[in-house]
């Protein structure tokens, strides 16, 4: 049955015009897919990674700093429509900060950092069918964003979904674009080769990759990790940051007993008896952040030596074919972590980071922090952080969880929260204009719609 999947999803990605690369990558997993892999990592075949090197420790001359950003090229995953918060277009294309968006704030941090240093530094951004067009628009009010000739963006694949029961490619006539799949942000290093994006940026010059979420502002072009990873001479290198009780759900870094090497481990790849040591902040006290750098020459090579497949281990994906339909068809979707790639390369690292380089945004909470007074636009674009640490927000998902209910009901912005050490919101609440937060505070569900007053102050426990 599943040597009919198979075949069956070849013929499918051919005929949607899917690059033979990425065909042969989907082989690769489907053949452990068929075999029963799961991917799982179990604990006791690895040891926690307590004691990386620090950037904060790290000594960079200013020059050694800007000869690394020299060969450097930037790259952002916006593959993301940001349907968990009700969106159907790309998620950066959000207004986040003082009217401008993820993409707006990302590149007049490269433009920036290009003044400060001197250098070219091209930003690439790996984006899905579903948010390319609406990404390449947006970037026509920024004419010379593009050097040497590289282009702007390249297509992440896609893949079919497969039936849980039998393998086989899904049909859902219905909607046949949910027949289809990206394959995880592994698959950025198939689609660098089979864009033809990898090569050019070898006739270019460049030497490393610097690669992020484009919903992470945090992940600013940093010349000192540049100069630190093209002086350290490691085909590959993590960035971490130390854990807290609000990252538990973060994939981790560790090392596999069985060969030395680092490893990455998400939430999928942990099994079901043994998320209370995956959770642990403690016992795994340092989260990926999903920003990585990467020798482009090594990865040429290996990619070529391996006919294209990297080889990153499996992540077993199950789902319903409509993910707002939970009746809908079972589906597996074969995925696989960009951030696995670590363990293939040998003599490959990781750098502690500060938190000032994760700020991502998930959810609205996130946002809600973004846009407030917790945090500040430099000149340079770069986040910094006016409160610390940052209060925890937790508002009702039933009122709160998308953009469109989100904004009606902070209709004037965000609230002050730099006192706050978190916001608690049960219930619909409206907030008005000039609202201050302090302490930990807390509403609760009053029954029916209901407005905090402008200019209120709402107070909780200082603890």
């Amino acid at each position: 049955m599943s040597d009919r999947g198979l075949a069956s999803a070849r013929a499918k990605m051919r005929d949607a015009g899917v690059a033979d690369q990425a065909i042969e990558v989907f082989a690769h997993y489907y053949r452990q897919l068929e075999d029963g892999a799961t991917g799982v990592i179990r604990e006791d075949s690895i040891e926690p990674l307590t004691a990386p090197e620090l950037l904060d420790s790290i000594e960079i001359d200013d020059a050694a700093a800007a000869a690394g950003l020299a060969t450097t090229a930037i790259i952002k995953l916006n593959g993301g429509l940001g349907t968990s918060m009700g969106m159907d277009r790309a998620k950066s294309l959000l207004p986040v900060r003082d009217g401008r968006s993820f993409l707006d704030i990302t590149v007049e941090q490269v433009l920036s950092a290009r003044r400060a240093y001197g250098v070219r530094l091209p930003l690439l951004f790996m984006n899905s069918f579903r948010t390319r067009d609406d990404t390449l628009a947006a970037l026509e009010r920024y004419p010379g964003l593009e050097v040497d000739g590289l282009g702007l963006d390249f297509l992440q694949n896609s893949e079919p979904k497969l039936r849980a029961d039998d393998l086989t490619p899904v049909e859902w006539p219905a909607d046949p674009a949910l027949e289809w799949c990206p394959p995880g942000h592994g698959d950025l290093y198939p689609a660098l080769l089979a864009s033809g994006v990898l090569g050019r940026l070898l006739d270019a010059g460049y030497q490393q990759a610097f690669v992020s979420n484009a919903d992470n502002l945090g992940a600013a072009p940093d010349a000192r990790i540049a100069g630190w990873f093209a002086a350290g001479g490691a085909p590959y290198a993590a960035e971490i940051c130390r854990r807290t009780a609000a990252d538990r759900k973060g994939g981790h870094l560790a090392i596999r007993k069985a060969d030395g090497r680092l490893i990455l481990r998400d939430t999928a790849q942990t099994a079901a008896d043994e998320l209370h040591h995956f959770t642990d902040e403690f016992r795994h006290p340092y989260f990926h952040t999903n920003n990585l750098w990467f020798h482009l020459p090594t990865l040429a090579r290996t990619l070529a030596e391996r006919d294209g497949v990297l080889g990153l281990p499996l992540i077993r994906n199950e789902k319903t074919v409509d993910p707002a339909d939970p009746s809908s068809t079972r589906v597996i979707q074969i995925e696989s972590a960009m951030g696995a790639a670590i363990e293939v390369f040998a003599g490959a690292t990781a750098i502690g980071v500060g938190r000032e380089r994760f700020v991502p945004v998930k959810t609205t909470d996130d946002l809600l922090l973004l846009r407030s007074d917790v945090y500040e636009l430099s000149a340079e674009f770069r986040l910094t952080r006016a409160a610390d640490p940052a209060p925890l927000v937790d508002l009702d998902s039933r009122y709160y969880k998308t953009i469109a209910g989100f904004t009606e009901r902070f209709p004037a912005g965000a609230p002050s929260l730099a006192g706050a050490s978190g916001l608690r919101v049960r219930g619909d609440w409206t907030f008005e204009a000039g609202v201050v937060v302090r302490g930990a505070a807390a509403l609760s569900d009053p029954g029916e719609p209901s407005i905090v007053p402008a200019r209120a102050i709402l107070e909780g426990s200082s603890n």
